[in-house]
């Protein structure tokens, strides 16, 4: 069932139906990680060098000048891989808003037979995603920490993605077709195969370059999970909690 679900949502990133979205989501993504490159790289200029140059290299000789270039590199890389951790969070509230147009396309082309799904309103849409966003930066800054720990540092990136990511495209899908408490109780009841497919996103994720697709890869793969998971358990709703 996630293999499908998978297979159908690789499909789904290059068909025509959703190449507008397509364009619109990688477009904003890039610009908005440009902004928040240059805004560390700036933040960083103006008060953690100075601070660091005053705390480390006061009396340092000139033959030791190359400390400050090897500094400078570590600060580079450094500020690489905080760009990355927050690559997860941007991507998601991005693709928030137009999350529905990549399932709207799925359902309408996939699954004509069936009831089409309702966006949520405008409102609600913006607050989830800063809701989300808010999550996945705590998250992703305690699998930071983690990074430290040998061992479980890996793990800890995946399981959190996994199930950070999987839960919130998961609820989208499902709430496009149920009430909010519903959805999430229909999260719950399949909570395991809803994460074995956050951890798919998860991996998606981790490819460079590639991960700039990784909101509409997820939420047409969610899209399709739900509908499977909806014709398996075809009888489940709030009344029966």
């Amino acid at each position: 069932m996630i293999l499908a679900a998978t297979r159908l949502s690789l499909a789904n990133l290059f068909a025509p139906e959703t190449r507008g979205v397509f364009w619109k989501v990688i477009g904003l993504t890039v610009l908005a990680l440009i902004v928040l490159w240059f805004g560390l790289r700036e933040t960083f200029v103006a008060f953690t060098w100075p601070f660091l140059q005053g705390l480390m290299m006061p009396d340092l000789p000139e033959w030791a000048g190359w400390l400050a270039f090897v500094f400078g590199v570590l600060a580079s890389i450094g500020l690489a891989l905080g760009l990355a951790l927050l690559l997860a969070p941007v991507t998601a509230l991005i693709a928030g808003f137009f999350l529905d147009d990549v399932a709207e396309v799925i359902e309408k082309r996939d699954y004509p037979a069936e009831a089409p799904g309702v966006a949520l309103p405008m409102g609600q849409a913006i607050a989830g995603s800063i809701k989300f966003l808010g999550i996945v930066v705590l998250g992703n800054l305690f699998a930071l920490l983690l990074l430290f720990i040998p061992g479980i540092n890996l793990v800890a990136f995946f399981l959190v993605n996994g199930y950070l990511l999987g839960r919130e495209f998961f609820e989208f899908a499902a709430m496009r077709h149920r009430p909010p408490a519903e959805a999430r109780l229909f999260r719950a009841k399949h909570a395991s195969t809803v994460l074995i497919a956050g951890l798919v996103i998860a991996a998606f994720l981790a490819i460079p370059i590639v991960n700039l697709l990784t909101p509409l890869f997820a939420a047409g793969l969610m899209v399709h999970l739900h509908k499977a998971l909806s014709g398996r358990d075809p009888g489940f709703s709030l009344r029966q909690r």
